[in-house]
């Protein structure tokens, strides 16, 4: 079925809307709040649907991250939630109402509490004349997430302690075997990207959570003698495409949902996609770059 540029991003950011206001409330009433104060348990209240990690008052970063962990490392065991198999080693922060750290969470189990997560996505390029070739990636058939889709030239999460620019080096190399000079030298950042998505049977583990994500998107253009090559078992291949070629590809959604509007987005900055020749423009960008109204709350102990 072929999609139009609204539903490939409506796909990505698919959490209900506050212009929807019935379904939103039909969301919101299944789901319960994750809290933190300071006291010594976990709790959960089924009347105010929250779910509370209670910590000393004394309690540091690190202090926090270890109760977090502990639980998750027992659920694991247990095998209950299918998610925590594919546990990474890799921690995402958690932060506060006023940027703050307040924890560190294993990342396959952020969006058991829908933790706001971040992430750093590269796009390369070349220039045939005046035409752009995109250098696109599929995704191993053997991945949990998305498998044997199309995605960026490089992607991954965002580490704690990691800066974006960081990340996206270490994916550079790791992903698609791009020296880490030529990105320092010649990568140029796109707008962040915000949604809020709410995962599918393809993210892997359960579907229905949900995944708010910040991306930090960048563009390179390449050399036509500097070709990505997969490096480890997560890509199976790279390939250049025509624009037109990217368009057919996203309106029969082949592309990662994340991936797809970082692809969006890249068409908009480079003014193949714009107002004057797709009547949806507004409420793409809306959809691409949408305000994430549910940060962690946290309250006094009483």
């Amino acid at each position: 079925m072929t999609k139009s540029i609204l539903d490939i991003v409506k796909g990505c950011d698919n959490f209900v809307s506050y212009d929807e206001p019935t379904s939103r409330s039909g969301v919101l009433g299944k789901c319960y709040e994750f809290r933190m104060q300071w006291s010594d348990l976990w709790s959960i209240d089924h009347h105010k649907q929250t779910v509370t990690l209670d910590t000393p008052a004394t309690a540091t970063v690190d202090m926090r991250s270890l109760l977090l962990e502990d639980t998750l490392t027992t659920t694991r065991k247990s095998g209950v939630i299918s998610m925590l198999e594919s546990w990474r080693d890799e921690n995402f922060p958690v932060y506060g109402p006023e940027g703050e750290v307040l924890l560190e969470i294993e990342r396959c189990a952020s969006a058991l509490f829908g933790i706001v997560t971040y992430g750093v996505q590269l796009l390369c390029y070349v220039r045939d004349k005046q035409d752009l070739r995109l250098w696109i990636g599929k995704r191993s058939a053997r991945k949990q997430t998305y498998p044997g889709m199309l995605d960026s030239t490089a992607a991954g999460g965002l580490g704690a302690g990691k800066l974006p620019i960081e990340a996206l080096i270490c994916e550079a190399q790791e992903e698609a075997s791009i020296p880490e000079e030529i990105v320092r030298m010649k990568v140029k950042p796109m707008n962040n990207l915000t949604y809020f998505h709410i995962r599918g049977d393809q993210a892997g583990g359960e579907a229905g959570l949900f995944q708010p994500e910040i991306e930090y998107t960048y563009e390179l253009e390449l050399d036509p003698s500097t070709i990505p090559k997969p490096r480890d078992s997560e890509v199976e291949c790279f390939s250049l495409y025509t624009v037109d070629e990217v368009l057919y590809a996203l309106k029969r959604g082949q592309f990662k949902p994340n991936s797809a509007i970082v692809i969006v987005e890249f068409l908009i900055q480079h003014g193949i996609l714009n107002a004057e020749n797709e009547p949806d423009y507004s409420e793409i960008l809306s959809h691409l770059h949408r305000k994430l109204e549910f940060p962690l709350r946290i309250q006094p102990s009483n």
